[in-house]
């Protein structure tokens, strides 16, 4: 299969690049530094530093839209939250343009989002078929998705990745907290009320070409697994299988005068639940949390 990704060196890009290749796809990746590309890739794939290089001659059986910039690393102001919308809807839409202008159109488009549509939904349990939330980053998901849906005008299959949480140690959060936690620092976040939807890497990659591969999978899909854990349950169990205890608390008084809107990325919470991924067959190998810890690699 001829691909093209976008955010093909990141944390989750890396990973899904590597798992294609091992595939035997042929894989062309988007990227402001091509050179990183090459470091980590070499001549297995094609590196374009510009989407101008994708010409209307040129086919690609798939599509993967992964690119964004991290959403929670610095302060909303209002230049970061255009540049926020930027790494994600403008990259989206030139990508629409370009299968508009492609003399043969992809069969599939996958294109990010995240949990974050729902926004803090307490502990109701939220699928594929709930609505919007109406705060930032709630109202930045959906723009990237509606952004998305266009290819379907065009005879393109378009699937949504609402993803979650991503455990491994290789990066994201867990890679983060693994250090504190490690030295007995660990800490809950408030109350720990706040639902943390989550996901094994290996199950992410595997999810997400499972809705690749499959011809009925179309619409949204929560990337996440089926048994979401409270804040105050996943403390527990990551300090658990370091071998430490958390008995630390980090008020939320403390952080919100210094991250402000952002708070309610650590504070909120979403009980999101892969109804569109468990109606299509997908068999997770690490539903359950403790599970999925000990093989992410965080001890």
């Amino acid at each position: 299969m001829r691909i093209l990704v976008t955010g093909g060196t990141g944390f989750l890009g890396t990973a899904l690049v590597h798992r294609l290749l091992q595939r035997g796809d042929d894989l062309t990746v988007l990227s402001r530094r091509p050179e990183a590309v090459k470091a980590k890739f070499g001549d297995a794939v094609q590196a374009w530093s510009r989407l101008s290089a994708w010409t209307p001659d040129r086919h690609f059986d798939a599509v993967i839209n992964l690119a964004g910039e991290p959403i929670i690393d610095r302060p909303w102001s209002a230049a970061r939250k255009q540049a926020l919308r930027d790494s994600r809807i403008g990259i989206t839409n030139q990508l629409i343009k370009a299968m508009q202008s492609a003399e043969r159109k992809p069969a599939v488009f996958l294109s990010g989002s995240a949990i974050g549509i729902y926004g803090d939904a307490g502990s109701a349990e939220r699928d594929e078929s709930a609505p919007a939330a109406a705060d930032f980053g709630a109202r930045l998901c959906l723009e990237w998705e509606q952004a998305a849906l266009p290819a379907e005008a065009l005879g393109v299959r378009v699937c949504l990745l609402r993803t979650g949480l991503v455990l491994h140690a290789d990066g994201g959060m867990l890679k983060k907290m693994r250090l504190p936690f490690k030295l007995g620092l660990g800490s809950r976040l408030g109350d720990g009320r706040q639902i943390m939807s989550w996901i094994h890497r290996h199950d992410y990659l595997n999810a997400l070409l499972f809705v690749l591969d499959h011809p009925d999978c179309r619409g949204a899909f929560n990337l996440t697994a089926p048994a979401p854990a409270s804040n105050r349950a996943f403390t527990d169990a990551l300090a658990r299988s370091l071998h430490r205890k958390a008995v630390l608390v980090t008020p939320e008084w403390a952080l919100k005068p210094v991250l402000g809107e952002r708070s309610l990325l650590l504070f909120g919470g979403q009980c999101a639940v892969p109804a569109a991924l468990l109606a299509r067959g997908f068999v997770f190998r690490f539903p359950a949390l403790a599970g999925a810890l000990e093989n992410a690699g965080v001890n």
